[in-house]
C-alpha cells in the first residue's frame, strides 16, 4: 500500500463551465460507490479571496483561480480514467495526445494545493551548517528565518569578512554542541 501512496499525482480534469463543484463531488461518490478511493485519494478547486467593489460598497469572495478545471490526485490506471471520463460534466484530462498529464511539484506548490509543512529545527542565533548548494560546509549563524517563504538569512565567514547569505531552509542543520 505504501509504495501505491508514492504513486498519486495531480491531474488537470477539465468541466463544462460551472460543472466544478458537481463534477469534484461527483468524482468522489463515484470513487466510494466503486471502491476506488486507493485510486482516486483527493479532488481540489483552486479558490481565491478576492475583494469585489460595487455600488453596494466592498464585499469579499470566494472565486475559483480556475475556472473550468478541477485538479484530482489519483493513480492514473485504465479504471480511473475511465471513471473520470464517465463523470457527467467532466470533458477530459488536460495532456497532450489524449494523455493525462501529471502536473510538477513546483506547480503544485505554486497552486497552493498541497502544502508541505517545514518545521524547522533552529531559530534565529543558532549556529548552523550549509548542507547543500555551493556553500556547503561553511558554518554561519542565523539572523533571520521566513519559514512562510522557505528562506533563511545566515551570516557566514567568507574570506575573513561576516556575509549575509540567503538560502532555502532545507539548506542548512543547526550545529549540535
Amino acid at each position: 500500500m505504501s509504495e501505491m501512496a508514492e504513486e498519486a499525482k495531480w491531474y488537470v480534469v477539465h468541466t463544462y463551465s460551472g460543472y466544478e463543484n458537481a463534477v469534484a463531488a461527483a468524482v468522489m461518490k463515484a470513487a466510494e460507490n466503486r471502491k476506488m478511493t486507493d485510486l482516486i485519494r483527493e479532488v481540489n478547486i483552486p479558490m481565491e479571496t478576492v475583494t469585489e467593489f460595487t455600488d453596494n460598497g466592498e464585499k469579499t469572495v470566494e472565486r475559483k483561480v480556475f475556472p473550468g478545471y478541477v485538479l484530482v490526485k489519483m493513480i492514473l490506471t485504465d479504471d480511473s480514467w475511465h471513471l473520470i471520463h464517465n463523470v457527467r460534466g467532466a470533458t477530459g484530462f488536460v495532456g497532450s495526445d489524449g494523455k493525462a498529464i501529471p502536473l510538477t511539484e513546483q506547480e503544485i506548490y505554486d497552486l497552493g494545493v498541497e502544502r508541505r509543512e517545514i518545521v524547522v529545527g533552529y531559530a534565529v542565533g543558532d549556529e548552523v551548517k550549509v548542507i547543500d548548494g555551493p556553500l556547503a560546509g561553511f558554518l554561519g549563524t542565523v539572523d533571520e528565518l521566513e519559514p512562510e517563504k522557505n528562506r533563511v538569512r545566515v551570516v557566514v565567514s567568507m574570506f575573513g569578512r561576516e556575509t549575509p547569505v540567503d538560502l532555502e531552509l532545507d539548506q542548512v542543520e543547526v550545529i549540535k554542541h
